[in-house]
């Protein structure tokens, strides 16, 4: 299931191009939930990309430098430590 809250935007449809042509001072959020798929792979010369996918064909990727991918991993292998989660 994939959710997009988009909080007070304002798009124009013209001539079959969609345009934000509200402030630009909005912010958005997406959630992705019930991952079926999830890949890991280089981005650019620098960055790590995290790609999640479900069963419906919705994705969400996220592109982090290596310290942040590093933080995301040691962030699970602390839950893994403290949780029953991953039992």
């Amino acid at each position: 299931m994939f959710t997009l809250d988009m909080d007070d935007f304002v798009f124009e449809l013209k001539d079959g191009a969609l345009k934000h042509v509200g402030p630009s001072n909005r912010t958005a959020t997406a959630k992705l939930y019930d991952v079926e798929g999830v890949e890991v792979r280089e981005f650019g010369d620098e960055r790590v990309k995290l790609a999640f996918s479900d069963e419906d064909g919705n994705e969400v990727e996220v592109a982090l430098f290596p310290g942040e991918a590093r933080e995301v991993a040691r962030g699970v292998e602390l839950l893994e430590d403290e949780s029953r989660v991953f039992e």
